[in-house]
């Protein structure tokens, strides 16, 4: 049995064709694999602390030696919840990311889940010689995203340059060591108004013949 995180990054649920491919994805994926457990992460709903003040305070005072118990309250509180969050994501199998384009990259509420699970000694760490190396190897990921133009990796279109989510996850992905890394793109449907619901239904069937062997 695997466990799956399926982490959506959309403050709405209805009208978004990233949600839309990812509940389709979801489906398919359940009935091909009953044996796993699904987690849903809502990034909108969920406590995910920021890069703070005090989570970087925290964290050099841990460096030099000073113990949890001993932060303050503010300190212990967020540095605990990002360990929670990193510790999750450690414990997970699968990982399936939903999210839209926005100005040509996702939603901030997914740069600070990143920032929750990037954390030395739990996704990656650093060897004499070597340098920094991903410890989450033997996972693998997909990533779902949708946007109003064609933004995709060998789309070849003007705009493909600017596209930094996908792009961004894959450097993270590799950062943690996951090479097995996927995208579904549903794309282009501002530009191509007439088509959204074909290029919706493209990437559907897409998405349930990747969930048979995911």
């Amino acid at each position: 049995m695997s466990t799956v995180l399926y982490i959506t990054a959309h403050p709405r649920d209805e009208q978004s064709y990233s949600m839309a491919v990812g509940k389709e994805f979801m489906q398919a994926y359940r009935s091909a694999h009953p044996q796993d457990e699904v987690i849903h992460l809502d990034l909108y709903k969920m406590n995910i602390p920021h890069l703070d003040a005090d989570v970087l305070n925290g964290w050099d005072k841990l460096k030099s030696g000073i113990a949890f118990e001993e932060l303050t309250l503010a300190e212990q509180t967020k540095i605990g919840r990002i360990n929670e969050l990193a510790d999750q994501f450690v414990a997970a199998d699968k990982y399936i990311f939903v999210t839209p384009i926005w100005n040509y990259s996702y939603p901030p509420v997914m740069k600070a889940y990143i920032d929750s699970f990037c954390i030395v000694g739990k996704t990656f760490k650093y060897l004499p010689d070597v340098g920094r190396i991903g410890l989450l190897g033997d996972k693998k990921a997909l990533h779902i995203q949708a946007s109003g133009s064609v933004l995709s990796p060998g789309s070849n279109t003007p705009a493909e340059g600017f596209e930094m989510g996908h792009s961004h996850l894959k450097v993270i992905m590799e950062f943690v060591g996951i090479t097995d890394f996927k995208g579904i793109f549903v794309e282009g449907m501002a530009e191509y108004p007439e088509q959204a619901s074909q290029l919706k239904e493209k990437a559907i069937r897409q998405a349930h013949k990747i969930a048979e062997n995911f």
